[in-house]
């Protein structure tokens, strides 16, 4: 066997071996009651929030199949984990008022600077992609809600 045989039979093996190492899924409480009952989405704001932005920013997210695939699994969790440090929709009664103006604030921002939803999460997920009418839609929503604090 070659040395260039050996060097792609253990880059294999490599390969097929780092496909058992998963990261840990982002499957907990759920509940996002407290949040949308405080928050008062309408029916349509409430299916793009679950559609954009819920998988990275609550405690549950619904994996694709490529999430079996070492390293994407893992890029994946980061995103998620990084989503839920900024925001986490499921902790939203642990959050006091400060805490919810703010979060509804960035919400806001990120919609205006469309630096929500990420453009790699859209790629794979056509149902995220915000329209600049559903944009406005959030922005609208968010803004009502802050009011509300």
């Amino acid at each position: 066997m070659s040395k260039f045989e050996k060097l792609a039979l253990a880059i294999v093996a490599i390969l097929i071996t780092v496909q058992f190492i998963q990261p840990e899924k982002n499957q907990g409480n759920y509940d996002l009651k407290p949040f949308l009952a405080e928050t008062t989405p309408s029916n349509e704001v409430k299916r793009m929030l679950f559609n954009a932005c819920f998988d990275c920013h609550s405690n549950n997210t619904q994996y694709p199949w490529y999430f079996q695939i070492t390293p994407l699994n893992f890029r994946i969790a980061h995103h998620i984990e990084e989503g839920k440090e900024h925001l986490n929709f499921s902790d939203w009664n642990s959050y006091n008022k400060d805490q919810k103006e703010h979060a509804l604030e960035e919400v806001i921002e990120v919609m205006e600077e469309h630096e929500m939803p990420l453009k790699t999460y859209t790629w794979l997920h056509k149902e995220a992609k915000l329209t600049e009418a559903q944009v406005t839609q959030i922005i609208d929503w968010a803004r009502a809600a802050k009011a509300q604090q």
